[in-house]
């Protein structure tokens, strides 16, 4: 590889030159059109949304924890009631459960897709759950099949944080349905190094559910239907205008970009197969793969050093999540002393998430496999 090429972990800036001939005049005609709060684009990208997920209502919000939150808010929870959700992931998934007085139950994780563990969260419900948070980690779908059923036997909702797995398909009783449509209310984040990304913070909300929509709506619009006109404690939280107008842009590029980084997926398949002290990214047939991360596990304990050595090589990586929530201070209170999930322990000790964006050559990546097969 050459010398010159700095491998970065994500290329925001390749990616933005690729399109900038039709990014720049959506942000300027947002500019000179004036309407930067609500204007004509957000409504164009929710509808857009709608049309691509085959989802009834894409509700835009300002943040992918907003979201969360909006869709907590909407299914009118009372304080003290249940929502499950793995030990494994980001902080946003427990920390909106915990912001609305409800009590976050963890669960462990299944040690091949990192995603809630199904009979984990059957044997956690009790008669206060009310709903269930399954994260679709590193772009790989929850087993929604088994999910969903258990939900339904226990009436339970299901909201769905597909912030790292937008776009990607998932075999829902045989039949392919987009990850985040599948539960009752879907969330996403649009964070810049998202499957879908602005150039800022944005989310939203998805649903089929019509009475649900309109509760969302209301929920991100400081409870109100109408201006002025209050109905239900409710956020402030929009999409900005500009950065609707560059996702209404990225859209139409999504299935390419996950295209993009499934063929660097398979790149690195090819090119680490063979080395014994990782365990490599599983692929669900269910659930398939938008490779929002490639993450592996280090299984001879020296992740650490590792990453370290590739930092040396001019190879950046990152520890997505180094501690498991039962063991982040802020949930203590929620958590029994003795809580033990052992496979998620395991996780933040041996992930170690390699560069993966849609801008990666096949250079770049042989040659950071190759800076890996030699660490010893």
């Amino acid at each position: 590889m050459n010398s010159d090429i700095k491998i970065q972990m994500v290329d925001l800036t390749g990616q933005y030159e690729r399109i900038k001939e039709e990014i720049d005049p959506a942000m300027e005609r947002v500019v000179g059109g004036g309407r930067y709060i609500n204007g004509p684009e957000v409504g164009r990208f929710a509808n857009a949304m709608e049309n691509y997920l085959g989802v009834n209502h894409v509700i835009p919000c300002g943040n992918g924890t907003d979201a969360l939150q909006a869709a907590l808010m909407a299914l009118d929870l009372k304080p003290g009631d249940e929502v499950i959700s793995s030990a494994f992931s980001f902080i946003a998934s427990v920390e909106a459960v915990v912001l609305l007085g409800l009590k976050p139950v963890l669960v462990d994780i299944n040690p091949d897709t990192f995603n809630i563990d199904p009979q984990a969260f059957r044997k956690a419900v009790t008669n206060r759950t009310k709903a269930v948070i399954p994260v679709h980690l590193f772009g790989q779908g929850a087993a929604m099949n088994e999910i969903m059923q258990i939900a339904k036997e226990h009436n339970l909702y299901v909201i769905e944080d597909a912030a790292q797995s937008l776009g990607a398909q998932y075999l829902m009783n045989g039949k392919p349905q987009k990850l985040g449509t599948i539960g009752h209310i879907g969330c996403t984040s649009f964070f810049p190094t998202k499957n879908l990304g602005c150039y800022g913070d944005g989310g939203a909300c998805f649903t089929n559910d019509d009475q649900l929509a309109q509760k969302l709506r209301m929920v991100v619009n400081h409870g109100a239907r109408k201006k002025y006109f209050n109905e239900r404690v409710g956020m402030n939280s929009r999409l900005d205008t500009i950065q609707a107008a560059i996702l209404e842009v990225k859209l139409k590029y999504l299935d390419e970009y996950i295209s993009r980084r499934q063929w660097a997926a398979d790149i690195y398949f090819r090119e680490l197969k063979d080395v014994s002290f990782l365990t490599l990214p599983y692929v669900d047939k269910e659930a398939g793969h938008s490779f929002n991360q490639f993450t592996v596990k280090v299984n001879n304990g020296k992740r650490e050093e590792l990453k370290q050595y590739l930092k040396e090589c001019g190879i950046p990586s990152m520890v997505y999540y180094p501690s498991p929530l039962h063991h982040q201070p802020v949930f203590a209170p929620f958590c029994p002393p003795d809580l033990s999930l052992p496979v998620s322990e395991e996780a933040s000790r041996q992930v170690l998430s390699l560069p993966m964006h849609t801008e990666l050559t096949e250079d770049e990546i042989i040659y950071i496999s190759q800076k890996i097969k030699a660490f010893s």
